[in-house]
């Protein structure tokens, strides 16, 4: 989760105390003869460790393998001290242990035929399930009995860790290892889900161990020394993780947060200042900034911890604080730098078109540079020295912030938002509320999002509704100001990368939202607005009363916010 996000990125695996490597010689380190050798051992290994299918009729009473045969594997597998030995091992496991397919074709006859017969439903689901047993992997059981060694979901989280990496650096890769990965995610999706997780608090009085496992699983923003950890556990700051309750004090997503008077808008303000007191004063904190998540453990890629997590922190702060109703993340925007930088890129060839700046951005951006905008701000981008020229800085944050608000909100994978600390938020059911101007000059900030970071509000009431219109319609929820610089973006953007549906920005709405959202003036208004954009045949306006942008005194009740579709 790189990021604030699902994108969550681990730094450190749970250890595991494993057997010695296996005496014999690696795989790819000698001749075709010591690989063969190695190979035979591992398809022998597998046939013994792998536990047969039972026939349906005694799938309950056969009994356990010996534990021995699930601890030869795991023996076995530590001692492959290289990455694409375990590869091998991992994809020969995933090929030669799947699915028996004749079964499922002969058991998908079976449902098939009796459907078109008139039988009792007892006889159809029986069959049912005769298929849905015949649809698990061989490879499932293997997992299923490793999980009940001392130690052995610690060691699956592992593999899957392994996996991900072999398939990253395409070590191994084809459908059948896909689908094994989905199935271990799947188990351990099961094996970490809430219920199993304790949440704790970290303090300055926290054991050592904790706190340096900690520091160093921190993904988003580095810690430096002892005594900046100190400060993000102390006072305005709390820290919290999830353990499993197989691994009691085993961090294995850690959340930053600080609670402040307002909604954040600078990172270095969180990680660097010192708070103002060291004593609480709870008449000053209105606000909880989540401005750090980060996943421990690699295997756990894709469950859905972080998620979790924000609920359960949001629950305990609601008992300490009892008046505290504002709950935002200050997120960064990792790939926006790349992204654009990938967008100059194909400008250039396409004759040295610059469509993402305006004719007035472009001639004093020119200017200041002293040659072409393209060319030369991609070298600047690339080197991170545009932050050095303060006039520079000041020419690109109008065209810079509209291009990363339509990075955020109109460039789509699927559907869903392009950048994964977005997808994170928006699928937990918060709104995309504020992007912030050099909100973190660190190196890594400048580097990976030109200094840009955004705030994704959560409205508790809201958050289930609008987790449904992501995932069901795809339908991003924002303040006034992303869908407002998106706009502006879409019109420097090619043909293809224009939206038919755009929110209107409230600075744009004239003078009093309440009265006018139900007047036939706005309607008009938005009539006229559309002139130029003739493609545009709905407009959706979402509104904040305790945005950034303050509606009149005739609007609803501070904190609320509203959606409106009006069709043209």
């Amino acid at each position: 989760m790189r990021g604030l996000g699902p994108g969550l990125r681990a730094r450190r695996l749970l250890p595991l105390r494993l057997l010695p490597r296996p005496p014999g010689p690696r795989l790819w380190s000698g001749p075709a003869a010591v690989a063969g050798a190695l190979e035979r051992a591992m398809d022998e290994l597998l046939r013994r460790a792998v536990p047969a299918t039972p026939v349906y009729e005694l799938r309950e009473k056969t009994p356990a393998p010996a534990e021995g045969q699930c601890a030869d594997f795991v023996s076995f597998y530590g001692g492959l001290a290289e990455a694409a030995e375990r590869a091998e091992l991992l994809g020969r496991l995933a090929r030669g242990f799947g699915v028996d397919h004749g079964q499922v074709a002969e058991q998908s006859a079976g449902v098939l035929q009796l459907r078109h017969q008139p039988r009792e439903a007892a006889v159809l689901l029986q069959a049912e399930d005769r298929l849905r047993y015949a649809l698990v992997p061989r490879y499932r059981g293997l997992f299923h009995h490793i999980s009940k060694l001392d130690g052995g979901v610690r060691f699956l989280v592992r593999l899957r860790a392994d996996l991900l990496e072999a398939q990253a650096l395409k070590l191994v890769e084809g459908p059948h290892v896909r689908e094994m990965n989905g199935v271990l995610k799947g188990m351990l999706s099961e094996w970490f889900s809430s219920g199993f997780l304790n949440l704790e608090r970290v303090t300055w009085h926290s054991p050592c161990e904790v706190l340096q496992k900690i520091s160093e699983s921190e993904a988003v923003h580095p810690v430096k020394s002892w005594m900046d950890m100190k400060q993000r556990v102390g006072p305005y700051r709390r820290c919290y993780f999830f353990s499993h309750c197989s691994t009691p004090g085993e961090p294995l997503v850690v959340l930053h947060l600080a609670l402040t008077s307002e909604i954040s808008s600078n990172i270095q303000a969180i990680v660097k200042e010192h708070p103002p007191s060291e004593t609480e004063e709870k008449n000053k904190i209105a606000a909880a900034i989540f401005y750090s998540i980060s996943l421990t453990q690699q295997g756990l890629q894709g469950v859905e911890l972080g998620t979790f997590l924000i609920k359960r922190v949001v629950k305990e702060l609601q008992k300490e604080f009892p008046h505290l109703g504002t709950f935002s993340s200050l997120s960064p925007i990792p790939g926006f730098t790349k992204w654009l930088l990938g967008v100059l890129n194909a400008q250039a060839k396409d004759h040295g078109r610059s469509e993402l700046f305006a004719e007035s951005e472009s001639k004093e951006i020119s200017e200041i540079l002293g040659g072409p905008v393209n060319e030369t701000l991609k070298a600047l981008l690339s080197s991170n020295e545009w932050v050095q020229s303060e006039r520079l800085v000041r020419a690109l944050q109008a065209p810079l912030m509209r291009l990363c608000a339509w990075y955020l909100y109109g460039e789509k994978h699927r559907g869903y938002a392009l950048n994964p600390v977005a997808n994170f938020h928006l699928q937990n059911g918060a709104v995309m509320w504020r992007l912030n101007w050099m909100a973190d000059a660190s190196l890594r900030g400048i580097s990976s999002s030109c200094g840009l970071m955004v705030n994704y509000r959560y409205y508790l009431e809201d958050t289930a509704i609008n987790s449904t219109a992501y995932l069901g319609s795809k339908t991003i929820k924002a303040s006034e100001q992303a869908p407002g610089l998106s706009s502006s973006a879409c019109d420097l953007l090619p043909d293809n990368k224009r939206r038919t549906v755009v929110a209107v920005p409230e600075s744009q709405q004239k003078p009093s939202l309440a009265s006018l959202h139900c007047s036939e003036l706005l309607r008009k208004a938005l009539k006229l607005w559309i002139t130029r954009r003739p493609e545009i045949t709905a407009l959706g306006v979402h509104t904040s009363t305790s945005s950034p942008w303050q509606a009149g005194p005739e609007t609803a009740a501070p904190d609320s916010h509203v959606s409106y579709l009006i069709s043209i």
